[in-house]
């Protein structure tokens, strides 16, 4: 009986206090409120801190974004970037194209990254305006997709640079015998990779 008692005194006083609120709102409500123009916050803008890691674009160069890795010491390298498209216009890979250290036969890398449906063993065969097809193997799947690692010689890059366009042809795993054809645009390209050289050869000197 003391338990019910004591249950009972909650209910009561909570019940009390809610219908207390529920007045206090209502005559709120009903009253008029005078504010002032000079009462209104405008806000204030918040200041985003660039994450470690993150990636954000500097420049752009017509079909290209010029992209930086934020890094702890404010050093960030960069690399040219093309979001690739199918026939229909359907977003489909990205091509990301990098300077390389002097030394080497490969003057220019870059990384293509396909959907994880891509049949692999198909590999990526690129051209430039439409000549000679090359292929350029898988390297590594991971949860976003397929990145095929390709390194161009300096004729290559050269065609590059004077070039209208180049295709990208992979294939998917549901559909074999149907190519998907990738446009990649080369306008603004020399501007944008000697952006991508000028910018990292900096970061090198500093």
């Amino acid at each position: 009986m003391i338990k019910t008692r004591k249950i009972f005194s909650v209910l009561v006083a909570t019940g009390i206090a809610l219908s207390s609120a529920a007045v206090a709102q209502e005559a709120t409500t009903d009253e008029s409120v005078d504010v002032s123009k000079d009462d209104l916050s405008l806000g204030q803008a918040v200041e985003q801190t660039p994450q470690v890691g993150s990636t954000y674009t500097r420049e752009s160069f017509d079909a290209w974004e010029m992209r930086c890795i934020v890094t702890e010491n404010g050093k960030d390298p960069c690399n040219l970037y093309q979001l690739l498209k199918d026939e229909t216009g359907n977003s489909v890979a990205e091509i990301n194209l990098f300077d390389l250290p002097p030394g080497g036969q490969a003057v220019v890398g870059a990384t293509v990254a396909t959907p994880l449906e891509t049949l692999l063993t198909e590999q990526v065969v690129m051209s430039i305006d439409g000549g000679t097809e090359k292929r350029y193997p898988f390297s590594f799947c991971a949860a976003p997709g397929c990145y095929s690692r390709m390194g161009f010689l300096q004729e290559e890059v050269d065609a590059l640079k004077r070039g209208n366009e180049a295709k990208l042809r992979i294939r998917s795993v549901v559909a074999p015998e149907a190519p998907v054809i990738l446009t990649v645009s080369l306008k603004g390209f020399t501007a944008g990779l000697n952006a991508v050289t000028e910018a990292n050869k900096a970061i090198q000197v500093e």
